[in-house]
């Protein structure tokens, strides 16, 4: 197999698959900061993308491409390599849905009902070791494929396992590890098994480099270090000490592609888009949320915000429609299906008290259209993105970058865009929802000129380190 000097590992490819009413496979090129980053480095220097098979169709895709090699099978994967992992179905049930899905990220988003769950018997220990093979897997491809001194990056906390099984086996490789969650403060942490706690932070620290989000993710991490491993760290230069090793900890803050964004949001389907959801709301203000139906997104509190926006503010009524794009997510899990269900519910009791025969308060669309997304960004007045906990949330960058008239934007302080975007949007605590219906009705009343000055400073935050340079600057890391 050829050998490459950069490796990226990820859950999710550049590209997917589906099978046609033919019975043929169709693929689809993918999205994203990575897609990006990575095509911007990969045909200048020879490159492998290890992912896994997310569906039947990338199953039987990976199953027929030469050892799971989708380029050499013809497919168009941006000029990069791509190894596509044909994982068996229950381990990365296990691995992906229980594991990752319904434990890693309810522990970093601080989820859990925690009176029910988790609760963490002999079932979890064997959906445990389904995990660790799943991280197995990803290591012995990266082995394989990996030349003298290569460079490797881990993405996110699927994977979080494998920079230590490369480094006990490759101690010549370059091993960067990013997480595009949040970390889980030491107080929420602790509620994993001690050993798995301790086997994920010692996995992590295989790496040479570990990237956050956020200064607040990357602190979390290195107190986990310091209470549950009890290695040294160095605040001032934010690095920490285990098995023999310094590894350095850095925040690289993935901002938008604004150059990219414009381009697509210039393209006929938009426009049409465009002009469709101004003939559905006509002259009323529009207030704008896009986000996956997913629990830390706290899009239930948003709708109940515009409802009590509506109550205590009667003038409002019939002067302002609420966009919420809400598209499915992680079907697999029981609490999504459910969230899902809340939210519709949700929109149409707000429907129900408010709506008249000419005027929908809230359109709610439960599917995934992304013109349609790029359309609202241009439109609308005010931007609501206000998730429970989030690594960082590209929509409050993205918005500002395509809004045409300029957009107020609503912005939760336990989302890592604040960090970057805090001084110019308005900041609320995502559980307060009478906070956030005032500062619905702020934004809404917000001076013109105000709402354009700041619209042109949260474009230039947003767009501050762009897919490309984000990716760069972690390979960068490694020299």
């Amino acid at each position: 197999m050829d050998k490459a000097q950069i490796l990226v590992a990820s859950n999710r490819g550049p590209v997917s698959f589906s099978i046609g009413d033919d019975g043929a496979v169709k693929s689809r090129r993918g999205g994203g900061g990575l897609v990006s980053g990575l095509s911007s480095v990969a045909t200048e220097i020879e490159t492998l993308w290890v992912c896994a098979a997310l569906s039947d169709a990338d199953r039987k895709a990976a199953a027929a491409a030469p050892e799971g090699r989708l380029d050499k099978a013809g497919y168009d994967v941006g000029g990069a390599s791509v190894r596509m992992l044909n994982i068996p179905a229950d381990v990365f049930n296990n691995a992906y849905n229980s594991v990752a899905n319904s434990t890693l990220w309810f522990v970093h988003h601080m989820l859990y009902d925690t009176p029910n769950k988790p609760s963490f018997g002999s079932r979890f220990r064997a959906e445990w070791e389904d995990y660790r093979a799943y991280n197995s897997a990803f290591a012995e491809a990266l082995l394989t494929g990996a030349d003298e001194g290569a460079k490797v990056a881990v993405q996110d906390y699927h994977l979080a396992l494998v920079p230590k099984m490369l480094r006990v086996c490759r101690p010549d490789l370059r091993i960067a590890h990013f997480s595009h969650t949040p970390w889980a403060p030491p107080e929420y942490f602790r509620m994993l098994p001690a050993d798995i706690g301790r086997e994920l932070l010692e996995g992590m620290l295989g790496a040479d480099h570990l990237g956050f989000l956020s200064v607040r993710w990357a602190d979390a991490f290195l107190r986990c270090c310091e209470v549950f491993l009890r290695a040294p760290v160095n605040w001032g230069t934010r690095t920490v000490e285990h098995g023999g090793r310094v590894i350095r900890v850095g925040v690289h803050g993935l901002g938008a592609d604004a150059q990219g964004l414009r381009e697509r949001a210039a393209a006929e389907d938009v426009a049409r888009w465009r002009e469709r959801l101004r003939e559905r709301v006509g002259d009323r203000k529009l207030i704008v949320r896009v986000d996956r139906t997913e629990l830390s997104k706290n899009i239930v509190r948003g709708l109940e915000a515009f409802g009590e926006l509506l109550r205590k503010r009667p003038e409002w009524r019939n002067r302002v429609t609420h966009l919420a794009f809400a598209y499915p997510s992680r079907s697999g899990v029981a609490e999504y299906r459910a969230y899902t269900e809340s939210v519709r519910a949700t929109a149409e009791a707000i429907n129900a008290e408010f709506g008249t025969d000419d005027w929908t308060p809230v359109v709610l669309e439960v599917n995934d259209d992304y013109p349609r997304s790029l359309a609202s960004y241009q439109i609308a007045d005010v931007l609501l993105v206000n998730p429970i906990r989030d690594g960082m949330n590209l929509v409050a960058k993205e918005g500002p970058v395509l809004s045409l008239n300029g957009v107020a934007l609503v912005l939760s302080t336990e989302a890592g865009a604040a960090d970057d975007l805090g001084a110019d949007a308005i900041l609320v605590n995502p559980y307060d929802v009478s906070e956030t219906a005032e500062a619905l009705h702020r934004a809404l009343t917000m001076d013109e000129e105000e709402r354009r000055q700041r619209t042109e400073r949260l474009a230039e935050a947003a767009a501050a380190l762009p897919p490309q340079r984000w990716f760069t600057d972690q390979l960068r890391a490694l020299d």
